[in-house]
């Protein structure tokens, strides 16, 4: 099992060392008796295989006096043949005869009372939660050695498991036409696994994603969580499965023209982090000597302050980043990054309370470390997406946006506000690029996210009623969130659903103060009932739509959605497209700029409709919707 990729030379020297046998309890593997510093110098942090038996082992820690390899292979035993060797800041150490294929525990035990995992381990063993994940999600998961250490250990194995990949050269889809579909693992399938999220592969191909968004799922605290209290950043999570199906799930969404995009937290860490407890005060909090955090975070809100909080402005957390992002576009292929809390990145300090609490003020240091981030992932993979959950100042995004970084766009309120019938305050305007004085389409708009209440379930709940109309019922909620997504999909721009999005799903994120982050019900039936499946039939037409017409993706057109009838007009050189909705309550006959006369097709039922003027006027029932396009 390897963390860093090994160069030929690096092999080539190591591998010619001779092995001599040590007086130690076993002989199970053995400890290089001189290793030159230069030679092993050249392998990253971490473990490598460095042939069939072998493996060798590099630990950054400095400030620190002695670390000893104890595990499976020494009975767990601190023993001169697997002290490793210093040199600067860095140990270092070889072992061998170890047992083709078989997987050992181990960990490095520093200065004699700190255990921890290598920090770029990629299988963890864990004493509080492995025991909890059933063989169904994990099949032959290794034990933790109770009663011989304590903490968290990490899994060993040479030679290294090579997954081989039917698709090499993938390409991922322009930034400017990604559909986005963002998944909580835990909560997509009953099973709750990557191998059980495979199998759904075609259902999102056939609503038109061409993107993949994961909800975090390299090590995190615990089994049950969104994700965002990461530990280690170099292992897939357990709970979610084996390592492998992780490749295989990305490598049949390449297949099928899907980009997989992870969510990474680089904000902060939680405290089982080796990266923490390496340097740690009695509170368990980063210490002075921490060489990646800092000591508290530069947020006073409470609110904006998860685990500990990393330096955006030291050099080894820089590389620490660089590391974490080639790993996984490396062995997993990953195609881009949504990165979340991104206005933690830089030490300037914010406030408690007042409208700048969230750090909306403009950092012009947080900008230059994001910037450096996107830059060097996209030297390593040209096409790789970066995407920002910023949520700050526009002058702000708009320098991100400029560079080529994408932007989350939370229209939630807005959507909802109209989708309900309440339109005073429905303005979506803010998710076009063009609104917010940007030059480039790197807005990702969408209604709902993880962190957002459903839409469906407040139509349900505050739905506006008049007469016999009434939003509350379901057929009429699943309509008017029809014309939201028409409207959506009908903006320039990439764009995201969250899971079940689709199919109108209604069950609260935290109604009557449930605790948001709980497990919610998993409604692949919602696909059977009609009405539902006639908004995930819109999505998926909305989709093609954009494929196949040029206009979706012009830089010319107009947007008037302020009020209950909103509007978009998108010029282009093949054709026009109008997009119309009536989010109001009652019926509205609605003077919808056309720009061009002629004989326009609507797009849905495809019957036509002669324009004799720039603006004519159309009769929109409650929550009705219009597409229509003038082929030129």
């Amino acid at each position: 099992m390897k963390i860093n990729n090994l160069s030929s030379i690096s092999f080539c020297l190591l591998s010619v060392l001779s092995m001599s046998a040590c007086n130690c309890e076993t002989d199970a593997a053995i400890k290089q008796p001189s290793i030159l510093v230069s030679e092993m110098a050249q392998l990253k942090d971490g473990i490598t295989a460095i042939g069939d038996d072998s493996l060798a082992f590099v630990l950054f820690a400095p400030h620190k006096e002695e670390v000893y390899l104890i595990g499976d292979f020494n009975n767990w035993s601190q023993q001169t043949a697997y002290e490793m060797e210093k040199h600067n800041d860095r140990f270092y150490l070889k072992i061998g005869d170890l047992e083709p294929n078989k997987q050992y525990v181990c960990q490095y035990l520093i200065d004699g009372k700190i255990r921890i995992a290598d920090p770029y381990a990629t299988q963890i063993s864990d004493p509080l939660y492995d025991d909890a994940i059933p063989s169904s999600r994990f099949p032959n998961l290794i034990s933790y050695p109770n009663g011989k250490t304590t903490e968290i250990a990490m899994v060993v194995q040479t030679p290294e498991d090579k997954y081989s990949w039917d698709v090499t050269d993938f390409k991922a889809p322009e930034s400017s036409d990604l559909r986005i579909y963002e998944i909580l693992l835990r909560d997509f399938t009953t099973e709750g696994t990557i191998k059980a999220a495979h199998e759904k592969i075609p259902y999102l191909k056939n609503l038109g994603v061409n993107a993949i968004e994961l909800m975090p799922f390299n090590e995190f605290d615990a089994n049950d969580s969104w994700g965002y209290n990461p530990t280690f950043y170099f292992a897939t999570d357990k709970t979610y499965g084996p390592t492998v199906e992780y490749k295989r799930f990305i490598d049949a969404c390449h297949q099928q023209g899907i980009a997989v995009i992870m969510d990474m937290v680089l904000n902060h860490s939680y405290a089982e982090s080796p990266f923490l407890r390496m340097y740690e005060t009695e509170q368990g909090t980063p210490s002075a000597q921490n060489p990646w955090y800092n000591e508290k975070s530069n947020f006073a809100n409470p609110d904006a302050q998860w685990g500990s909080d990393f330096n955006h402005e030291n050099a080894l957390t820089h590389q620490l980043i660089d590391s974490i992002c080639s790993f996984w576009m490396d062995e997993f292929k990953i195609d881009g990054f949504r990165l979340d809390f991104t206005k933690g990145f830089s030490n300037t300090p914010y406030p408690a309370q007042g409208d700048d609490a969230w750090g909306s003020p403009y950092d012009a240091d947080r900008i230059k470390n994001i910037k450096r981030i996107n830059q060097y992932i996209k030297q390593q993979k040209p096409d790789a997406i970066l995407i920002c959950e910023h949520l700050a100042d526009n002058e702000e995004e708009k320098v991100l946006a400029d560079a080529g970084i994408l932007l989350w766009g939370n229209l939630n309120h807005t959507f909802n506000e109209a989708t309900m019938g309440y339109t005073e305050k429905s303005d979506i305007s803010w998710g076009s690029y063009k609104a917010r004085g940007w030059k480039y389409p790197h807005l990702i708009s969408y209604m709902e996210s993880h962190d957002e209440e459903r839409i469906m379930y407040k139509n349900k709940a505050y739905g506006a009623q008049k007469g016999g109309y009434d939003v509350k019922e379901l057929p009429t909620a699943l309509e008017r969130t029809e014309a939201a997504a028409v409207m959506l999909y009908a903006i320039p721009g990439p764009k995201m659903i969250w899971q079940f999005g689709e199919v109108g799903y209604d069950f609260s994120l935290q109604a009557g103060g449930a605790d948001r982050l709980e497990c919610k019900p998993i409604h692949w039936e919602y696909y059977d009932v009609p009405a539902r499946r006639a908004l995930y039939d819109v999505y998926a037409t909305m989709s093609k739509l954009r494929s196949e017409y040029p206009a979706f993706s012009s830089t010319d057109y107009v947007m008037e959605a302020s009020k209950a009838c909103k509007q978009i007009l998108l010029k282009s050189a093949e054709g026009d497209i109008c997009v119309v909705a009536n989010f109001d309550i009652e019926p509205q006959t609605h003077p919808v700029l056309f720009g061009s006369v002629g004989k326009w097709e609507e797009l849905f039922t495809h019957t036509s409709l002669q324009v004799s003027k720039e603006r004519q006027n159309v009769l929109l029932a409650p929550g009705a919707y219009k597409i229509y396009y003038l082929k030129k």
